[in-house]
Order: C-alpha cells, then sequence, then structure tokens
C-alpha cells in the first residue's frame, strides 16, 4: 500500500514531467534550426519585420520577451517554491548535492567569460554562460531509457531548478539599469494584495490572472525586468488552499497550476521564443572573426568547460566535507557526465545575452551559446554511453 502511494504521488509525476522536458527540448531544436534557416535566406527580411512591428508601442519581440516569458519565469517560480516545500530541495541532506553543484556552475563559467572579456561593454555578458537549458538536458539523457536511474534525472533536474533561481537573482540584481521607484511601488502593493487575499479564500483565478497582470505592469514600467513579476508571483502561489471556506478539505493551486501551464509554456512559449530569438544571419560574416571574438570564446568556454567542471567539481568537494551524499545507486563518472549537460544553456542564456549585450555583438554570443551547448551535449552523451549500465535483456522473451 505505502509502496502503491510513493509511486502514485512522487514516482508517476516526477516520470510525466521528465518525459514532457524531454520532447519540448526536441521542438526547441526544431525551431532553433528553423529559425537559423529563415535567418539566412530570403525570409530574413520578413523575419525582422515581423519580429519589429509593433503593439501598444512594444515590438513582437519586446511581448516574446517580456510578456510570454513572464509566464515561464512564473512556472519557474512555481516549481522552485514546490522544490523547496516538498520536493528535492525540501531538506538540507537532499539539497546539499545539487545545490554545491549550481553554485560551482554558476561561478566558474561567469570567471571564465570575464577571463576573456576583462572589460565592458563585453564584461556585462558574464551571465550569459551561466544557465542550463532543463529541456535540452533531460532531452539528451531521456535518450539513453531506462539505463538512467531516476536519482540522476532527479538530480539534473533540482540542479536546474537552483541553477533557475540563480538566473533570476542575477537577472533582478545585474541586469537593471534604471528604477523608478512608482512602478515597484505599485508591483508591490499589488503582491501584498495578492498574499492577503488567501485570507479572505478568494479562489477566483480571473482576479490573481488581473491582478498579475498590473504586478507585471509595474515591474516593466519600474525598469527591472518584468519576467522578475512572473518569479514573485509564482512564489506567492499557495501549495495547499481549502476548498471551501471553513472546509477541511484541500486542493493545491501550486500544482494546478504547473500541471495547466507547463504544457503551453514547454509546446509554445519557449518555441516561440526560440523562433524569435536563435536565428542569426551568417551573411558575409568572418568565421575566423566570430570564433577569435572574445565574446564567443568566453561563452563557448564557459558553457563547454565551466558549467560542467564547476558541477562536478564543487560536488565532489561537497561530499568530500560531508556536506552532501552521493545518491547510492549513482557514480561520479554518472555526475560528471550529467555535468556536460548542464553546460547545455540555451533558452535561458539567449534571453541573458538579450539583456546584457549590444545587438552587435549577437552574432558572437548566440554562436557561442549555439556551439558550446551542442559540443557539451555530444561530450555528456558520449560520457554517459559510456558509463551507464547497458539495458538488460529478458531472456524469457527470446523463448
Amino acid at each position: 500500500m505505502i509502496k502503491s502511494n510513493v509511486k502514485k504521488l512522487f514516482i508517476r509525476p516526477i516520470s510525466a514531467f521528465l518525459r514532457m522536458e524531454a520532447s519540448s527540448g526536441i521542438i526547441l531544436a526544431v525551431c532553433a534550426a528553423v529559425a537559423m534557416l529563415i535567418a539566412n535566406n530570403t525570409l530574413f527580411k520578413i523575419y525582422t519585420h515581423i519580429l519589429h512591428f509593433k503593439i501598444l508601442n512594444l515590438s513582437i519581440q519586446h511581448w516574446i520577451n517580456d510578456g510570454l516569458m513572464a509566464i515561464f519565469f512564473f512556472v519557474i517560480g512555481l516549481e522552485i517554491k514546490k522544490e523547496i516545500l516538498v520536493g528535492e530541495l525540501s531538506t538540507l541532506k537532499k539539497a546539499a548535492l545539487p545545490i554545491a553543484a549550481a553554485l560551482g556552475g554558476m561561478v566558474l563559467p561567469a570567471l571564465i567569460y570575464a577571463y576573456f572579456n576583462p572589460s565592458q561593454p563585453t564584461l556585462n555578458g558574464w551571465g550569459i554562460p551561466m544557465a542550463t537549458d532543463i529541456a535540452f538536458a533531460l532531452g539528451v539523457l531521456t535518450l539513453f531509457g531506462s539505463r538512467v536511474p531516476l536519482s540522476l534525472k532527479i538530480f539534473l533536474l533540482a540542479l536546474a531548478i537552483v541553477d533557475d533561481l540563480g538566473a533570476v537573482l542575477v537577472i533582478a540584481f545585474f541586469y537593471t539599469s534604471e528604477i523608478r521607484v512608482t512602478g515597484l511601488i505599485l508591483a508591490g502593493v499589488v503582491c501584498l494584495l495578492i498574499f492577503a487575499l488567501r485570507f479572505f479564500h478568494v479562489r477566483r483565478y480571473f482576479i490573481f490572472i488581473l491582478l498579475g497582470t498590473i504586478a507585471w505592469a509595474g515591474t516593466y514600467y519600474s525598469g527591472v525586468h518584468s519576467t522578475i513579476a512572473g518569479v514573485v508571483l509564482g512564489l506567492l502561489t499557495p501549495l495547499s488552499y481549502p476548498t471551501a471556506k471553513g472546509s477541511l478539505a484541500t486542493y493545491s493551486p501550486l500544482e494546478d497550476l504547473i500541471h495547466v501551464l507547463h504544457p503551453w509554456v514547454s509546446y509554445l512559449i519557449m518555441p516561440i521564443f526560440a523562433l524569435a530569438n536563435a536565428g542569426i544571419n551568417l551573411s558575409g560574416i568572418n568565421f575566423d572573426d566570430v570564433y577569435n571574438h572574445p565574446v564567443h570564446q568566453g561563452i563557448l568556454w564557459g558553457l563547454f568547460i565551466g558549467k560542467p567542471a564547476g558541477i562536478f567539481i564543487c560536488s565532489v568537494i561537497a561530499s568530500w566535507l560531508g556536506l552532501a551524499v552521493l545518491p547510492i545507486d549513482l557514480k561520479w563518472r554518472h555526475i560528471l557526465g550529467t555535468a556536460f549537460l548542464g553546460g547545455v544553456g540555451f533558452t535561458m542564456a539567449l534571453f541573458i545575452s538579450a539583456l546584457s549585450l549590444a545587438s552587435n555583438l549577437e552574432v558572437y554570443s548566440k554562436t557561442g551559446i549555439l556551439l558550446g551547448s551542442i559540443i557539451a551535449a555530444v561530450f555528456g552523451a558520449i560520457i554517459l554511453s559510456l558509463t551507464l549500465k547497458p539495458p538488460t535483456m529478458d531472456l524469457g522473451k527470446l523463448n
């Protein structure tokens, strides 16, 4: 009975989530390839015209990067809160290894980027190689099917959640150039109102959507990147809520919203973002100049070397110091292969690139992101293919 409940409450939801992320990674890869094809043929002018077309004084690309991506960050906020309250980050024992891995995977890539770009304006892109794209990383891991221990998938998932939290903090504190206090006050008051409404047992999602939109607008006007409003609203979402006033029965708005929004984020919002941001016009580009540019070098080596080395070294150190424990069914070679998958940046890396660097540098940053992510994914796949146990064959089925 207990085993059945554990499977129902934990194993099945995690497995469903991982399957969704893997398929999303395939769609993201296709959209990135389509964006590259469009950016390098006769459709490029139409492509840029559509992205720069303005609606309510904001270009379509702005609506995608600041509007749709706020929903993406809202889901990140929901997932962070869930993992902290009831998931893999709910106890220090569970959280220690992925937290140590994520910290190493954020600091070392930033230092490598800074080594190649010691001065402004290119130094401002130090946050680009810090991020892990969970959709792509899990997509590669899922290629190995039943050979992958569930604990390894959970480690990568928890690592990516901490990584996302780090990226959110970087965006909030380092990529906000000007703050308008009135917008920030408006957003803050609305967030306090949203928090207070739970004590009045307000359950209508429409009211929270309306207030959330106002908080987003206030944050956008304040100069703080509007996607931060999405994260804050996600963190404000209650894990448990009474079904009616005075009732002992409860439901989980947080779980409901993850269940409803995750498919939209995975299969619509992230692919649209990839289509709008992954296109690089390579016409007239000298590839030697691109490859040798410090922005390209910093991102390439930050993702390919910095992320895996930071994740692996800090995991080993945390274990050696007794701060973290390696799951019993995993070996350090598994962590090494997964650490390389952590070097797959893409979505968050492209997002931070758009915030941190001038448009004339995007060819160097985007090529660095794509090349670094691809090489890291290939190395991770090779290591895992050599270290994961081959699938066992059921001899009974052959008879």
